[in-house]
């Protein structure tokens, strides 16, 4: 990477919902942005923590024993194993880092396919 990322300037390229974008790489991560709306699908990831960074609207991220609001500038770590389901009430978009192949739903065959920005 040569120049400066503006990630607004990457959300504004696609309108998917929960369909994650990389814009750059580091040390074997993806940096990925996405835009939600809606529940997703109960999961985990067995493998790795899961790290959500909200730019834009508001995300609840429900677990079994509680929920956990966010709003733009805050960030939560969901640590490996633990099943969550996150929710946006409104358009909202994310920043997103893990471990680069990993699947957004915890399970490959029901993954989004990654693709880049």
């Amino acid at each position: 990477m040569t120049d400066a990322l503006n990630l607004a300037d990457k959300l504004s390229t696609f309108d998917e919902r929960w369909s994650p974008r990389t814009v750059t790489t580091f040390n074997g991560h993806d940096v990925m942005v996405v835009k939600v709306e809606g529940e997703f699908t109960w999961h985990s990831h067995r493998d790795t923590d899961d790290f959500f960074l909200v730019l834009k609207g508001a995300l609840d991220i429900e677990m079994r024993d509680r929920t956990v609001h966010l709003e733009p500038g805050e960030m939560f770590v969901i640590p490996k194993g633990v099943e969550h389901r996150p929710v946006a009430r409104q358009e909202t978009h994310l920043l997103l880092i893990e471990p680069t192949g990993t699947p957004n739903t915890g399970n490959t065959a029901t993954a989004a396919a990654r693709r880049v920005v």
